[in-house]
């Protein structure tokens, strides 16, 4: 167990060494604690370090406390997962017939993505007051893209709709259900819903890179993460979760069977299933603007990996997956950074350009690369690591950017085509 530990804390020290890491990490097997630590700012504002106690968003891991939610509802028998999601929606919301609520839970619903750079959502319409109805009507209620349960597709709407499902149900808000129902029979008492209004105590402020200043990360109403992220929770009730998920308390083991079970894409509900090590693993990241988290659980080993940060410095899964091999008796190599590729200036200014309007230009300024986001306002430093290859300066990116050009000899970055105002 010793050498274990060592490894841990040797693997860990030298991967948070290259990256400016605000967050926490714990390691637990058998009960036992093996590694928890803190590092970085919960506010720098005023000057308060982060410590294990204090309390993250934890973007997408919520999705498996909205999919317990109604998990728990099947259990009472007050809907069926395996009907209509219109059936047990508020009637002003108007979904295809043919979409089921396990469609919803397993990501196959076939509903229309609206998370591209495209759509006005991200820096634009979350921005906004939170309407409901309007919400639905503007991003969720289009034309399906795929024929429900043919194609698995991550897609925040579907777990909107399911936090919606549970209030036409239940008759409470979702915070209420999901709180009376699993944060409190746990006595899981620093998790809450994050509605972007109430002050949450101990909670640790999020925090992004513009050039190479830290800024609190720009402004998102997070009322429009609804089923699919906006809670807020620390390590000590997250393991608390992991163990009523080991233990299978609350659902019954009929339930619990269908909750685990494994779909399209290793998709089970809220909760992505691999078998590795020979043994079974449960996990889910999160990722948002100042957010990088990541759960691993192996219940037959009794492990639970936790890794929270309220800034976008590490690559997660790359870190939570060295910390399992780890545990797992497997060699894994120490982490480094992209080696500079050197390419003049005048070369760096042929991928400058603007590839979608306010949403996505790449500017040189000061002999450096900058991917430039949010109409301007934000600034990501990125470095040649190749030709037309391209990483962030101040995070952990595992797959650098392309910068290339096409048959024709049109630049294109992310799959848009950079204008040309010549034309």
């Amino acid at each position: 167990m010793q050498s274990i530990r060592l490894k841990l804390e040797t693997y860990i020290n030298k991967y948070l060494n290259l990256w400016d890491f605000y967050g926490v990490i714990q390691v637990s097997l058998k009960g036992e604690v093996l590694f928890e630590n803190a590092y970085g700012y919960a506010s720098i504002e005023f000057g308060i370090k982060n410590n294990t106690n204090l309390c993250f968003s934890i973007a997408s891991i919520s999705k498996q406390f909205t999919a317990f939610a109604i998990m728990l509802l099947h259990d009472k028998k007050m809907l069926d997962i395996d009907k209509s999601a219109q059936l047990y929606l508020p009637t002003e919301m108007k979904i295809d017939e043919s979409i089921t609520i396990h469609h919803l839970l397993s990501h196959t619903s076939g509903l229309y993505n609206f998370h591209s750079f495209d759509n006005d959502f991200f820096a634009g319409y979350n921005r906004m007051d939170y309407s409901r109805n309007e919400f639905f009507r503007q991003y969720i209620n289009k034309k399906l893209t795929d024929q429900p349960g043919t194609t698995y597709d991550y897609n925040n709407s579907n777990y909107n709709l399911l936090a919606w499902i549970i209030e036409n149900v239940s008759g409470e808000k979702y915070e209420a259900y999901i709180r009376n129902n699993i944060y409190l029979p746990l006595n899981m008492m620093n998790t809450d819903f994050d509605d972007g209004c109430k002050p949450i105590k101990n909670r640790s402020t999020n925090y992004s890179k513009d050039f190479d200043s830290i800024i609190r990360c720009p402004y998102y109403n997070e009322k429009f993460s609804i089923g699919a992220g906006a809670i807020i929770s620390n390590c000590d009730d997250l393991f608390k979760w992991y163990t009523c998920l080991r233990d299978r308390k609350i659902l019954s083991q009929k339930t619990y069977i269908r909750f685990f079970k494994e779909n399209k894409n290793n998709y089970c509900y809220g909760l992505e299933h691999h078998h590795i090590y020979g043994t079974d693993r449960y996990s889910h990241g999160g990722d948002h603007l100042g957010i990088s988290t990541y759960m691993q659980n192996y219940f037959d080993e009794d492990i639970c990996v936790i890794i929270l940060s309220n800034n976008e410095a590490i690559n997660q899964y790359r870190l939570g997956n060295a910390i399992s091999d780890i545990l797992h008796q497997v060699d894994v190599d120490f982490p480094l950074k992209h080696e500079e590729f050197p390419i003049n200036e005048n070369k760096l200014k042929e991928y400058c350009g603007t590839y979608l309007k306010d949403k996505i230009q790449v500017e040189l300024i000061n002999g450096k690369l900058y991917f430039t986001r949010f109409s301007g306002n934000l600034h990501i430093e990125i470095y040649p690591v190749g030709e037309g290859r391209f990483a962030r300066r101040y995070s952990d990116q595992i797959h650098p950017y392309s910068i290339a050009k096409t048959e024709d000899g049109k630049m294109t970055f992310f799959g848009y085509i950079k204008d040309d105002p010549a034309i």
